[in-house]
């Protein structure tokens, strides 16, 4: 029995309703990646941001729904946990659905990073993490409806949980502190 109000379904119909033809899977890993670009949690780039990709200027309810969504990135971001929870469809749609908001998810993370990390250097691990992305993009028609099928799906999930915090703790390290001078 399909779950009706899981926030993906939720955030799916306040989008569509609202005129906006993106999915939630994109515009989550949009947002993502332009924070683990470097963007910081200003709500206001992030609407002009979100504005853009939602080819429009957002209502109010999808605003406070973009606020609230980019609370919860901060929240995964730069708490404790370890993990990111993805905004895709539950595991009671199909694989085929499931694995094409995956490829939109990895898109969403690409284009947000991109438009945020710019030209700065990344180590030999974010960059194999972008490349993986890339791929994961691609291959959302390779899934197949099986066991072998749900259990790659899984694996990348999981593989997408800790993928951004990899990133986010790269590009967000603080800055060194100033060294304090020796006395002698």
């Amino acid at each position: 029995m399909p779950i009706q109000n899981s926030p993906y379904t939720a955030f799916a119909t306040l989008l569509s309703s609202s005129g906006h033809p993106v999915s939630p899977a994109e515009l989550h890993g949009f947002l993502l990646g332009r924070s683990c670009a470097g963007a910081g949690f200003d709500a206001g780039s992030w609407l002009i941001d979100a504005a853009e990709l939602l080819e429009s200027e957002p209502q109010d309810n999808v605003r406070q729904a973009l606020i609230g969504l980019q609370e919860m990135v901060k929240g995964e971001l730069t708490g404790d946990d370890i993990t990111v929870v993805l905004l895709l469809p539950g595991d009671d749609a199909p694989l085929t659905e499931r694995a094409a908001a995956l490829g939109q998810w990895c898109q969403g993370f690409l284009a947000g990073f991109g438009l945020t990390a710019g030209d700065t250097a990344l180590s030999a691990e974010a960059m194999e993490v972008l490349q993986d992305l890339a791929a994961i993009a691609q291959v959302q028609d390779a899934l197949e409806e099986s066991d072998d099928g749900e259990s790659d799906y899984m694996e990348v999930m999981e593989y997408l949980r800790v993928a951004p915090l990899l990133l986010f703790t790269e590009l967000n390290k603080p800055a060194a502190p100033a060294a304090k001078p020796s006395l002698h």
